[in-house]
C-alpha cells in the first residue's frame, strides 16, 4: 500500500459533467459539509464513478477495480487487479490527476515480474516535455518517451499543465 500525494487544485474537472446536479457542481469537494449528511456521500458517488468513466475513456481496465472518495481527507483509494506496471500507474494518474484529490492510496495488485516502477514527476510553471526529458534523461529529444508513457491521458505533447503528474519511464 502507498499514498501518492496530488496538487488538489489542478487536474481534470470532472463534477463539471452533465450528470452532476447543478447545486452539486456549484460546491467545492472539500467545502465544509455535516459529513454524516447523504449529501456529501452523494458527492463521493458521484466523483467516484467519475473517475471510473474518465480510466474508461481513456481505454484503461476497469471492471476488477474499486473506487472509493473521501472527501474529509481528498483521498482516492483505488484497488483491484491491473495486468501490468504501466496500468497501475495510468490508473493512478487518473484518480490523482483530478481536481479536488490530494492523495491516492495505491491498493492495486500487478502480477510478479512486470517492469519496474516509473518516478513520477510534478509538472511546474514554465517546464514543458523536452525541459523534463532533458532532466532526466539527459537529452530533450526524449521527451516522446515521456509524451508515451502519459498517453493516451496526454493528448497533446505541448499540452501539459502546472499541477499536473506525469509517468517517467526509467
Amino acid at each position: 500500500m502507498s499514498l501518492i500525494s496530488f496538487i488538489k487544485d489542478a487536474g481534470e474537472k470532472l463534477l463539471n459533467a452533465a450528470s452532476v446536479k447543478q447545486d452539486d457542481a456549484d460546491a467545492p469537494l472539500d467545502a465544509p459539509v455535516d459529513t454524516s449528511s447523504e449529501e456529501l456521500h452523494g458527492k463521493e458517488r458521484v466523483l467516484e464513478q467519475a473517475i471510473l468513466d474518465y480510466m474508461k475513456v481513456q481505454n484503461l481496465p476497469t471492471d476488477q477495480l474499486t473506487v472509493t472518495y473521501d472527501a474529509s481527507s481528498t483521498t482516492v483509494t483505488v484497488s483491484g487487479s491491473v495486468p501490468d506496471q504501466a496500468t497501475r500507474e495510468k490508473v493512478l494518474l487518473c484518480c490523482g490527476n483530478v481536481q479536488g484529490v490530494a492523495h491516492v492510496t495505491d491498493l492495486l495488485v500487478v502480477p510478479a515480474g512486470t517492469e519496474s516502477e516509473s518516478r513520477m514527476y510534478t509538472v511546474k510553471s514554465g517546464d514543458t516535455l523536452s525541459k523534463i526529458a532533458a532532466s532526466f534523461y539527459g537529452d530533450a529529444g526524449k521527451y516522446q518517451r515521456i509524451f508515451d508513457a502519459n498517453q493516451p491521458m496526454l493528448s497533446d505533447p505541448d499540452k501539459i499543465y502546472p499541477g499536473q503528474t506525469l509517468r517517467i519511464p526509467t
